[in-house]
């Protein structure tokens, strides 16, 4: 399963959000097995951004609740604007 993880955040806080972001991701890494990727759109509209958190074949359930355990640890919520949205994908067979 991989997840993806998007939110917005004031250009004024980016930076402060990128070292706990990249703090927590280095300790799922290490914890999870998993090869985190932190994205952000090219464009701001109005000073705000949009993040994206990647982390492919990382799992089911158990490292979703260990995502939002370690999101909440880093303290996150206190430089997004609004809620971290968590999406699923799971691989299809290929089709030839």
């Amino acid at each position: 399963m991989d997840f993806y993880v998007y939110y917005k955040v004031q250009a004024a806080h980016a930076a402060g959000l990128q070292a706990a972001v990249i703090a927590m991701q280095s300790a799922l890494s290490a914890a999870h097995g998993v090869a985190p990727q932190l994205k952000r759109r090219p464009q701001a509209a109005a000073g705000v951004q949009t993040w994206m958190e990647v982390y492919p074949a990382a799992g089911g359930e158990d490292f979703l609740a260990s995502l939002e355990a370690a999101a909440a640890r880093a303290g996150l919520a206190q430089w997004i604007d609004g809620a971290r949205h968590v999406e699923m994908f799971e691989d299809l067979p290929p089709c030839a």
